[in-house]
């Protein structure tokens, strides 16, 4: 039986090579990082403003922007995951973003991890009883939104919950941003050595070598003079974010490969999509908690 023409030209538009990122089209040069760096820094300094502002004005308000960018983070991964014909239940899960985050600053750890298991069953449950068809690769991608996305910004707000929980985001943000700079700069003058050429061309050894500096340095200087902490705690916080934020970085960069998208949305001018900026700060938070928790004192 020939292929319906509707799904195999989906299947090859999927299949078409995507340029690089830091190919320049014809009439719209971009930078050699693959993006127009002054619309990225515009927007980047005004996502900036809206985190402080809303962590030193009120912690109450952060917790209500966490919920929004986790349920925007998941419509754009539904959406996404379209383009590779999964459809995981939306309602549950777009439920399960606004919802966990807020279990997590309000009650803690364990009740994060029961929301999250029990968003995840939910979910399940939604789609079984739907049709057959694709059951269980959707009931995978739901999973898989939900414990990326709102379950990893629930130790966003475990981190907020003590009394210094503004500074501990700042000192998290400040490592990861340093990741992002030290490795764009360095990737930029001196990048020739590609780590994972298939995944992400743009990303090298030597930018990765500039992430590892800047991380250790801007760790160690951040919860020194941010949260009053041992500089050796900041090292360790650098040296471990790094590697986190490399691997949610190229994690993603799979995911929207494997989907055959550059970006997950064109929502943010320069960046792409909210995830596209999300997914390193996502994999370094849980580590930022795991390390700040039990070896700075709470203020």
């Amino acid at each position: 039986m020939s292929e319906p023409s509707s799904r195999r030209a989906a299947r090859e538009a999927r299949s078409e090579p995507t340029p690089a990122a830091g190919t320049p089209a014809a009439h719209n040069p971009t930078p050699r990082a693959g993006r127009n760096l002054y619309a990225a820094i515009g927007v980047g300094v005004l996502l900036g403003l809206i985190v402080v502002l809303s962590l030193f004005v009120q912690k109450e308000i952060f917790v209500g922007v966490a919920m929004a960018a986790a349920v925007i983070g998941c419509m754009e991964m539904l959406r996404a995951m379209a383009h590779g014909e999964l459809h995981p239940p939306v309602i549950p899960t777009l439920v399960a973003a606004a919802v966990v985050p807020l279990v997590a600053y309000l009650w803690g750890a364990t009740a994060l991890a029961f929301a999250a298991v029990v968003a995840v069953l939910v979910i399940v449950v939604w789609r079984a009883l739907g049709h057959v068809d694709g059951m269980p690769r959707d009931i995978a991608g739901g999973a898989l939104v939900t414990l990326y996305v709102p379950a990893l910004v629930g130790f966003a707000m475990l981190l907020l919950a003590p009394d210094d929980g503004p500074q501990r985001i700042v000192v998290f943000i400040l490592v990861t941003i340093c990741s992002d700079i030290g490795g764009y700069i360095v990737g930029v003058v001196a990048g020739k050595h590609p780590m994972a050429p298939s995944v992400s061309p743009k990303k090298s050894w030597e930018g990765f070598a500039g992430s590892v500096t800047a991380c250790v340095v801007g760790g160690s200087l951040g919860v020194a003079l941010i949260l009053d902490g041992r500089w050796w705690v900041g090292a360790l916080l650098g040296a471990l974010a790094v590697v986190a934020a490399t691997v949610g970085d190229l994690c993603e960069s799979m995911i929207k490969r494997d989907l055959g998208i550059k970006d997950m949305s064109n929502l943010i001018p320069g960046h792409g999509g909210l995830m596209d900026r999300l997914d390193s700060l996502l994999v370094v938070v849980p580590v930022a908690w795991a390390v700040l928790t039990p070896l700075v004192a709470v203020k």
